[in-house]
């Protein structure tokens, strides 16, 4: 029996034999030890995308979950569906009864929630911490890298899902199929995202980590160092047992660049022909891409469909192909696990195609998340694979003053590629104007590029009128960005496009 197949053995039977826990009646085999002396934890700012899966795993576990955000959404409503008490606004008596409580760097030392917790001597963890608690346990699979982490993880817990393995997940966007965006599975494996951007990802001890790529974002953790922040990619590759598996896209020559350096065992894929796992014959007919999936070992190729576009998410599918094929799912499993995948809300989220007031065409509107210029890029090359006829009008809205400023001739650059370009102000997400890095600043330089004449929208309740000027039929529409245009976007589609009925 190989070695990690014992270990994995060893752990379902300790773990069958317990019985402890802070809810009698309720222990599941996933719960441990571990947290015995911890009955209610509670979350700051629950309703962020990192932190609002963990608390439902947690909940779903038995444990007494609350948490406290500015304000409702859809993901307060699923949270409180199971069993969570959410508190709008931040207050001390809000974390009153809890044991630990969570918080993610988006919330401030001030936060009047944590110093109750300081002054009471309640232990304050991070969200990788109580990530890592998840996975203590578990056969964890940890998906990291600059682009396409939430896609992967998603497609990997569907695979493994595909194949009998009932997996826990926490992702970072909606898994279109689940309805959600974390599920406690019954099986050992626990697949999750591990985030770079505070360096969090250090506290992980997973079994499997992926690596998609390694970009220049969240700069500011690193002090400006890109050097640093590859070698940190190094030390969470390290993070594995000596019997555990890393999957390494080569494709990026900052990937490629560590291997040397990594002292696990590694399995690597990609386009390039050293690539262990290969793609081979890549296809992309409208949002459909086909190709062959190579493997090592003398295993069986397998043809592959997966309706999403470009050639970025056939890279993210063969990530979760390794892994699915390194946990023994089967080929026929693997196959019908990606023919029916059915997408993460807000990648490339296909919201409909609806009929405009000129013509008689048709509008595609379509919604995504990326917003970093190499995430924008790889959306515009894959509207112009699939579908080279149709002119693309975006809506992008900039996230961050600090990325914008560290990226602008990037961003000149890629968003001069599409057709027509509404440009927003950017969403601070928390961050002080910086002189030069605001959206008006970006349509004036891109304007300079002389390749497209971007409208600069002051005004988010311009936008409806602005679009009904530019768009025409078999357009594709495009909201771009990780601010609240989903929401702008989730209101176009609500309103079929007709644009004189939606208000913003």
């Amino acid at each position: 029996m190989p070695l990690s197949d014992w270990w994995q053995a060893v752990w379902r039977q300790v773990l069958s034999n317990q019985t402890n826990g802070p809810v009698p009646g309720q222990m599941t085999p996933s719960r441990g030890l571990g947290m015995r002396r911890i009955r209610r934890i509670h979350f700051v700012g629950i309703g962020g995308a990192g932190m609002c899966g963990i608390a439902e795993v947690l909940a779903n576990q038995g444990y007494q979950v609350s948490g406290s955000d500015l304000k409702s959404s859809a993901v307060v409503t699923r949270l409180e569906s199971c069993g969570v008490r959410v508190f709008i606004g931040h207050a001390a008596e809000n974390a009153a009864q809890a044991d630990v409580v969570v918080v993610s760097t988006a919330v401030s030392d001030d936060n009047p929630e944590l110093v109750w917790a300081h002054e009471h001597r309640v232990p304050v963890v991070r969200r990788a911490e109580m990530l890592a608690e998840l996975m203590r346990f578990r056969h964890g699979i940890a998906v990291a890298g600059t682009h396409g982490k939430t896609t992967t993880t998603s497609l990997t817990a569907t695979l493994l899902g595909e194949g009998g393995l009932d997996p826990t997940f926490v992702i970072g966007g909606k898994l279109t199929s689940a309805g959600t965006n974390a599920q406690l599975g019954q099986g050992d494996y626990l697949v999750a995202e591990a985030d770079e951007s505070d360096a969090s990802f250090l506290h992980l001890q997973p079994m499997v980590s992926i690596v998609t790529n390694i970009d220049a974002d969240h700069m500011s953790t690193y002090g400006g160092d890109f050097e640093r922040l590859k070698t940190t990619f190094i030390e969470f590759l390290h993070n594995l047992p000596f019997y555990g598996l890393a999957v390494l896209c080569i494709d990026d020559d900052n990937v490629r660049g560590l291997l040397e350096s990594i002292n696990r065992q590694f399995v690597t894929y990609g386009f390039s022909e050293d690539a262990d796992y290969r793609i081979e014959d890549f296809v992309q007919t409208a949002g459909e891409v086909r190709f062959t999936a190579v493997r090592p070992g003398g295993l069986q190729s397998l043809d592959i469909r997966l309706a999403m576009p470009g050639r970025h998410n056939a890279l993210n599918a063969l990530a979760a192909i390794a892994v699915a094929t390194d946990a023994g799912v089967d080929d026929a499993a693997i196959c019908r696990g990606l023919v029916s995948f059915a997408g993460v809300g807000r990648r490339f989220q296909v919201h409909g195609e609806f009929p405009v007031a000129q013509g008689d065409g048709k509008v595609m509107l379509v919604d995504d998340y990326g917003h970093h210029p190499r995430e924008v890029e790889m959306v515009i090359n894959a509207v112009r694979d699939g579908w080279p006829k149709r002119r693309l009008v975006m809506v992008y809205q900039p996230h961050r003053y600090s990325r914008t400023r560290d990226l602008y001739e990037d961003f000149v650059r890629v968003l001069a590629g599409v057709d027509t370009l509404l440009l927003l102000d950017v969403y601070s997400a928390g961050e002080a104007p910086l002189p030069g890095a605001d959206g008006r600043s970006l349509a004036g330089s891109i304007r300079q590029r002389g390749e497209v004449d971007p409208i600069f929208v002051q005004d988010k309740a311009e936008l409806p009128a602005l679009l009904a000027n530019v768009l025409r039929p078999d357009d594709i529409l495009i909201t771009q960005g990780a601010g609240d245009v989903g929401g702008i976007s989730q209101r176009l589609a609500d309103a079929r496009l007709q644009l004189d009925e939606v208000t913003l």
